[in-house]
């Protein structure tokens, strides 16, 4: 089978998400990734922002010394490569490409309670943005920690990841990276045919592989497939997650998420009412903070006004007394300038 793959949609109608266990979609299409095959040149990386339209990053694709330092998804990035050594740096690195898992039974549509993530027939796991309360339930629940959140966008952050190219598979199209892939690393088809094509594999060349086929059980099986001649554990893929779905672990916890629903809008309701409050209440504590101020400017004002006028009639005394005496040493000064002093009676001395 080539890259090119097995293009192929089921006609049922696709399924909300709920918190309840869902069984998945027996004839689902998934992707498989032979590890040994990944030459790491990270073109379907390139081909994911393309076909996306993501923002460019700040590196090249081109530029594979990226793959140095351990990467995760991002809300700007769908997918990343990275390498191992899981046997020394002396031997070539494996590649592992890292994206969206695509659950048959998906930990984030379980844990969602407002349904924004569905698990379509075609294998995507797709998530509707216009439901989307940002309670981020979903990165919480991820076992495989994929869910972005646009924390860089002040309005309307969404949640972020690969889409399986859910919008191309309709149009009968390939994923994007799996059209982009040049040694046939990854494989597009119906589910159950890709994994007897890892088995013919395995079993044809059982020193190159492992005997195992990682996300053919993992938590309830996935629609992203493995292969590898290392162990997946020295590779980044979590080996202690177990066979059992998601929602076998959430239905219980998440039982009570239906009452939330139907309290949310009255905790949002009693939220608002709170919110109101408080700013009818600090609005009032202002007002009153304002007049207080403005009482005790007055009263200052009063008193600094009072204390002027008291200042101003004992400077216009002192200025009376000050010009009553220099009159009278003026006329003093002249009886003396005329010949002599005087008695009270006019008379000289």
């Amino acid at each position: 089978m080539g890259a090119a793959g097995v293009v192929g949609a089921t006609s049922r109608t696709a399924r909300a998400a709920s918190n309840k266990q869902f069984k998945g979609y027996a004839d689902s299409n998934a992707v498989l990734h032979d590890m040994t095959r990944c030459i790491g040149c990270r073109r379907c990386e390139a081909a994911c922002n393309t076909v996306n339209e993501l923002p460019a990053p700040e590196q090249p694709f081109d530029d594979l010394k990226v793959m140095e330092a351990w990467r995760r998804t991002t809300a700007r990035t769908y997918t990343v490569v990275n390498q191992f050594f899981p046997d020394g740096d002396t031997l070539p690195p494996v590649f592992v490409k890292k994206q969206c898992n695509h659950c048959l039974e998906p930990a984030c549509a379980s844990a969602c309670f407002v349904k924004a993530f569905t698990k379509t027939p075609e294998g995507a796991v797709i998530y509707n943005a216009d439901v989307c309360v940002g309670c981020r339930y979903c990165m919480v629940a991820c076992p495989f920690d994929i869910p972005a959140y646009e924390y860089h966008k002040a309005l309307d952050p969404k949640i972020m990841k690969c889409t399986m190219c859910h919008p191309r598979i309709l149009e009968g199209k390939l994923p994007g990276c799996v059209e982009a892939c040049p040694t046939e690393a990854l494989v597009y088809g119906k589910r159950d045919e890709l994994i007897r094509v890892a088995r013919d594999r395995i079993h044809t060349f059982p020193d190159r592989y492992l005997d195992h086929i990682y996300g053919e059980h993992e938590m309830g099986g996935t629609s992203w497939l493995y292969l590898s001649g290392a162990p997946f554990e020295a590779l980044g893929l979590r080996e202690d997650l177990g066979n059992k779905a998601a929602g076998e672990y959430t239905s219980g916890a998440l039982g009570a998420v239906p009452i939330v629903i139907g309290l949310w809008p009255v905790l949002l309701t009693g939220i608002y009412a709170i919110n109101k409050r408080k700013e009818k209440i600090a609005a009032e504590e202002r007002a009153a903070a304002v007049s207080e101020a403005v009482d005790h400017a007055e009263v200052q004002a009063e008193g600094r006004l009072k204390a002027a006028l008291e200042k101003a009639e004992q400077d216009k005394a002192a200025a009376i007394e000050r010009e009553f005496k220099k009159a009278l040493e003026a006329e003093a000064k002249a009886r003396l300038a005329s010949g002599g002093s005087e008695t009270g009676d006019g008379e000289k001395a």
